[in-house]
């Protein structure tokens, strides 16, 4: 059996849009520019694919309340295909990644302490609440490119 996972780098080409789902539940959509530079007969050859992820759940609102535009990501997650009709009723394919992580790149980056409102993850335990407050929230990693 195939595992379909996959890992990608790179920046944000636009802020998280989030959304909820009849039921509640948060889905956050927001591409991210690849880029890859490689050598062709000692010249230099870049290119850039472009990707739409879906995160689903607390790490979609997460993602929608810490990435902005530009940021540069880690994603890993898994590809799905999905099949829509558009305004004038042709039929399209689409490819995504749907994330199971999200986390900032640091590779040019600098990273420093900073409070955030975070979404915790609900637990079975009926003492936990699924939202932590503002007063609550954990330390998240903020980047600063150099």
């Amino acid at each position: 059996m195939a595992d379909n996972t996959i890992t990608v780098v790179g920046n944000l080409t636009r802020d998280p849009e989030l959304r909820f789902t009849t039921g509640g539940r948060g889905v956050a959509s927001f591409g991210i520019a690849v880029g890859r530079r490689y050598q062709v007969n000692g010249e230099w050859q870049e290119q850039t694919s472009y990707f739409n992820i879906t995160a689903w759940g607390t790490l979609g609102e997460n993602a929608a309340a810490t990435l902005t535009k530009g940021s540069r990501v880690i994603v890993t997650g898994r590809l799905e295909q999905r099949e829509y009709t558009n305004r004038d009723g042709d039929k399209r394919t689409a490819i995504e990644i749907v994330a199971d992580e999200l986390g900032p790149s640091l590779r040019w980056a600098a990273a420093a302490e900073a409070d955030a409102p975070v979404v915790a993850e609900a637990s079975p335990s009926p003492s936990t609440q699924a939202t932590k407050s503002r007063s609550e929230a954990r330390t998240s990693i903020s980047t600063t490119f150099t």
